[in-house]
């Protein structure tokens, strides 16, 4: 019987990576393990293997594994791996194969529906992925993956765009201070960024999909892989203390690759991420408070060399004014702690102050 490590075993060399290499061939064995890698190499991608005939045979998903019945994923037919690669993770040397950072994202058992060449039904049963999904071929190493039963109660599928809150302009501070969150204004060109599948997608306040002009910020995807979000927030870029809004709107630049590229190098720019309006399947613009979105998003630790998440003043909306001024900044939105998020709609339960 032919080995089926050869092509594994060719593509490594045992003394300058630590994955597993094996010296022996695998024997077959009886258990339906499986393993999911999380794997930051040259792209993120998800690493999906299953215990067959002493081998895990795998799949390179490169957005995951799909979380509803919707949309089929890429997954690319990649070389069995020895069962050693169930427990492996760590960091391969970068110029080896597969270089990059990869860590366990679940593990666990699966049922076999069915198992062709050219398709695999299968219903996984781990920590973080359960249910029956299938994979078939497309042609070749290219093959799709299908999740196959519904989504988990109360899920909603990432909203393909969400028009952004507006304030209301104001001419003082409420006098109900401690009913008010305060957040700096920072004067930068707002847009609604969406994270899924460790990719990311901008959009503008018309929902032109505004992706390419801030390629600073696609990192965000990676660093916040698996989850999946929707964020409310603006481009910035700093020049010494004060930000520069004047630089923000990259479309006004030369349409051309070399021509963005420049303008990336001279003004670097900086995602704030300021609410949070889905998460992992749930929309939160009107079941939770701006509060509660807040406590939400300073969870997803968005923070990085291009995007973060500012502070904002639960009260003391004087001190957020004088912060303001202090940065060069021309005031604050005071945001009711209470408030709902109201897509699309200007309202009063934020305010644009300056002074």
């Amino acid at each position: 019987m032919a080995d089926r490590l050869t092509e594994y075993r060719r593509k490594r060399d045992a003394a300058r990576t630590p994955e597993p290499v094996p010296e022996k061939s695998p024997e077959k064995t009886d258990q339906n393990r499986f393993v999911i890698q999380q794997h930051h190499a040259r792209s993120l991608h998800w690493d999906v293997r299953l215990e067959r005939d002493g081998v895990l045979v795998s799949f390179a998903v490169p957005r995951g594994l799909p979380r509803d019945q919707g949309r089929n994923n890429l997954a690319k037919h990649t070389e069995d791996h020895p069962l050693e690669y169930l427990e492996f993770s760590g960091e391969i040397p970068a110029g080896e194969y597969g270089g990059g950072r990869m860590t366990i994202f679940d593990s666990g058992t699966y049922e076999t529906g069915k198992w062709r060449d050219d398709e695999i039904g299968v219903t996984f049963h781990g920590e973080r992925t359960t249910g029956r999904y299938v994979f078939f071929q497309t042609g070749g190493n290219d093959w799709m993956v299908r999740r196959m039963d519904p989504p988990e109660p109360g899920w909603e599928p990432m909203p393909k765009f969400v028009a952004p809150m507006i304030s209301t302009k104001a001419a003082k501070l409420p006098g109900d201070d401690a009913e008010w969150g305060y957040e700096l204004a920072w004067g930068g060109r707002r847009v609604m960024t969406y994270v899924s599948g460790g990719r990311v997608r901008l959009t503008d306040d018309s929902g032109e999909d505004v992706t390419k002009w801030y390629p600073e910020v696609r990192g965000l995807g990676p660093a916040l892989a698996p989850t999946e979000a929707v964020l409310d927030g603006e481009i910035v870029a700093f020049d010494g203390p004060a930000p520069i809004a004047t630089l923000l709107d990259r479309r006004k630049q030369p349409k051309d690759a070399a021509a963005a590229k420049r303008a990336s190098e001279r003004t670097p720019v900086h995602f704030l991420a300021y609410d949070l309006l889905w998460l992992e399947g749930h929309s939160t613009v009107e079941a939770l408070r701006y509060a509660e979105r807040r406590e939400l998003l300073e969870g997803l630790a968005v923070a990085g060399d291009h995007w973060q998440t500012p502070p904002y003043f639960p009260g003391g909306g004087e001190f957020a004014l004088e912060t303001a001024h202090a940065q060069g900044l021309t005031g604050v939105v005071a945001k009711r702690l209470d408030s709902p998020y109201l897509p699309g709609r200007r309202s009063r339960l934020w305010l644009n102050i300056s002074r």
